[in-house]
């Protein structure tokens, strides 16, 4: 009888033998739930101080894509969710490639624009 290795590189709460797959749903429920409930206060609060509160919110929405991806698509580090990993990676590429991009071509549009003075000259 061969002994069961434990699983490793399996996200929070995921065992492929178990039949209590919902679990791991219900406390990403709540991690997400708390995140999203402590970005609302770090909005509209003063305890914060105000220019530190886009640091905040940007942690807190990157710990907020954490707890999706761990418990909701369920990605984690095991040798077989490889192709899911390289994946997501190649969209998180994708994805900033074209919002380095857009930003780069309004900034470009932004310098190259004429004043309105010179607009207001065009017209009479």
């Amino acid at each position: 009888m061969q002994a069961q290795m434990p699983a490793q590189g399996r996200g929070p709460g995921i065992d492929p033998h178990s039949t209590h797959q919902g679990r791991s749903y219900l406390i990403g429920l709540g991690y997400a739930v708390a995140l999203t409930l402590s970005s609302f206060w770090a909005a509209s609060t003063h305890a914060v101080y105000a220019p530190a509160v886009p640091v905040l919110l940007g942690v807190l929405a990157i710990a907020q894509m954490g707890v999706h991806l761990a418990f909701f698509l369920q990605i984690s580090s095991a040798p077989d969710q490889a192709n899911n990993f390289f994946a997501l990676i190649f969209g998180v590429f994708i994805s900033a490639l074209v919002i380095i991009g857009s930003i780069t071509i309004m900034s470009n549009l932004n310098h190259s624009m004429m004043s309105m003075d010179q607009l207001m000259q065009m017209q009479r």
